[in-house]
């Protein structure tokens, strides 16, 4: 395993991310297709055996059950401090007010079972509360130990520099990582997102980074229950699949030049592009074998450009 530093903050992480929404309980009506407690245990066992130590879960995510499997199965398998833990705050009554931050933080500890979480992240903009606020209030967690380091997730450009100028500005705690929506397949924050957060020595942090398996096979769809009932993946890529299937067809035939496979290919692209820890959301172990493979893997100009080609300007999606 590869490891890198999150952004400014000294959070050393994994160069892979393993994404908790998988888990959880599916009578939650979050997701259907969710692991229960033993088998999310086994991925993250699995995770851990690998060298990867950083988890990403969320306080909206199966109605909490997310983080309580994630806090279960590290208390079970882990040292506390060998991990990297993120979660999030926005879906919630209140959204990034103070009050609503305060109270969540604390749900999110509880159901995670320790005192305190390595990475904070905002899950989207709150356009209702003042940026001020918002920050003040991230930063105080900071300061109380409640939080080792502070993220944002999918916004406009002009949002994060916004946010980070507010944090600069009276002192507070800046973010160390960006965790937005990126891929081979939707790529609108080359324009702006990607530019700031280099310039600001931000750590990117995609989710998505396969387009919910699109990027991963030929066939566009599957039969399995996340691909016939994960709606989101469906809003956000099959209005698109005809312009964007010749993307995932030149992966198809990069990962053959290669011999590797087209999770390879299009993880090695992102790696390319200065990310520092795709975000892997997986429902079985072998995935991130398959993810893992892909330091062995490496494209050329040529290749990089060939893949990038076909892309079209897309409908914005993630910033709300």
């Amino acid at each position: 395993m590869e490891y890198t530093r999150l952004g400014n903050s000294d959070l050393t992480v994994s160069r892979f991310c393993v994404g908790c929404m998988s888990f959880g309980d599916p009578a939650s009506k979050f997701h259907a297709w969710t692991l229960n407690p033993e088998e999310s245990e086994a991925i993250i066992r699995h995770a851990l055996d690998l060298g990867i130590n950083f988890f990403d879960t969320a306080n909206i995510y199966s109605g909490g059950t997310s983080e309580e499997y994630l806090g279960r199965a590290i208390k079970n398998n882990i040292a506390r401090d060998k991990v990297i833990i993120a979660t999030k705050v926005y879906f919630n009554g209140g959204h990034l007010s103070k009050a609503a931050i305060l109270k969540e933080i604390d749900g999110s500890l509880k159901r995670l079972g320790t005192d305190y979480v390595d990475l904070y992240i905002i899950h989207r903009f709150d356009y209702d509360t003042p940026i001020e606020e918002t920050m003040e209030a991230l930063d105080s967690l900071v300061k109380a130990g409640k939080v080792r380091a502070l993220g944002a997730s999918a916004m406009y450009g002009y949002q994060f520099a916004n946010m980070q100028l507010a944090a600069r500005q009276n002192g507070w705690t800046p973010f160390a990582s960006m965790q937005n929506h990126y891929n081979l397949l939707y790529r609108e924050d080359d324009r702006e997102m990607l530019p700031i957060c280099r310039q600001q020595n931000v750590s990117l942090t995609p989710y998505s980074p396969l387009a919910a398996g699109r990027l991963s096979r030929l066939e566009w769809k599957t039969d399995t229950m996340r691909s016939k009932t994960d709606k989101t993946a469906i809003e956000k890529y099959d209005g698109t699949q005809e312009t964007d299937y010749e993307i995932v067809r030149r992966v198809h035939e990069l990962s053959e030049k290669h011999n590797a496979t087209m999770t390879q290919i299009a993880l090695t692209w992102q790696f390319g592009k200065g990310i520092a820890a795709p975000i892997i959301g997986a429902t079985k172990a072998k995935y991130f074998d398959d993810a893992v493979g892909t330091f062995n893997i490496k494209l050329t100009a040529g290749d990089i450009a060939y893949l990038e080609e076909p892309y079209i300007p897309h409908k914005i999606v993630g910033a709300i």
